[in-house]
Parts: C-alpha cells; sequence; structure tokens
C-alpha cells in the first residue's frame, strides 16, 4: 500500500531530513549527501527507499544525477492524519464538555433505574 510506503520511508531521520532540502528546490545526490555523516552509499540507499515511496523523482543529467521532491503522497498521509486530527479534536470537545458540565452527562438513558438496577455492575467497596 502507498500509505505504507510513504509512512516507512518518513520513519527514519536522514530521509525526513533529505526530504526537508528537497522542498527548497531540487539538487544533486552529492548535495543531498553533504551534511551527513554517512557514505554516499547509504545516501543512495535513503534515495531508493524515498524514490519507492514516491516521495522524490531522480535522474541523470549527464554524468550528475538529479533528485527532486514529489509530494503528492505527503498530501495522501496527511489527508489521512486530518481523519485523526479531526476525530481526537471531537474527543477532546466531548472531554472539556464533559468537565465543565459534568451533569449533562447523566440522562436519563445512562442513569440506573429500579427496573435494571439487577444489570447494574455491582459498587466496588472503595479503598480500605
Amino acid at each position: 500500500m502507498a500509505l505504507d510506503r510513504t509512512f516507512a520511508a518518513l520513519a527514519d531521520p536522514t530521509r525526513r531530513a533529505i526530504l526537508l532540502r528537497l522542498a527548497q528546490g531540487e539538487t544533486t545526490v552529492s548535495e543531498l549527501a553533504g551534511p551527513f555523516a554517512v557514505s554516499l552509499p547509504a545516501i543512495s540507499r535513503h534515495l531508493r527507499v524515498l524514490e519507492r515511496a514516491g516521495l522524490l523523482q531522480q535522474y541523470k543529467v549527464g554524468r550528475v544525477r538529479r533528485c527532486r521532491l514529489q509530494a503528492a503522497p505527503l498530501q495522501q498521509a496527511n489527508g489521512w492524519l486530518d481523519f485523526y486530527r479531526q476525530f481526537w479534536a471531537g474527543q477532546l470537545d466531548a472531554l472539556a464538555e464533559y468537565l465543565e458540565n459534568p451533569e449533562a452527562a447523566k440522562t436519563p438513558e445512562n442513569a440506573p433505574s429500579p427496573e435494571n438496577a439487577e444489570s447494574a455492575p455491582p459498587k466496588s467497596p472503595g479503598p480500605p
């Protein structure tokens, strides 16, 4: 799945730093490797992971390999994350409302009644 490859590629801090640099514009592989204390073959492996995830495109100009950012997979990941941002915002809003007015949460549907007292969970004895 494309989303899995995107998140797997983003899991590594070196790859995230490479993407941050590519967000400023396309560059050569050598320029990308410059700030990192790893070998050029190690950078090439990172670039292959990013390329397989669809996050970057590599091409040759003469003997020089150049890279450019492909942001579409990041937009898809952001859409996935947006769903959960909205979900948790709703959960936190509900919690805030409850904390501000706990009595409003005690609706007749939630309150135990004499008819269903037998099905209510037993009360705990409390601290000793």
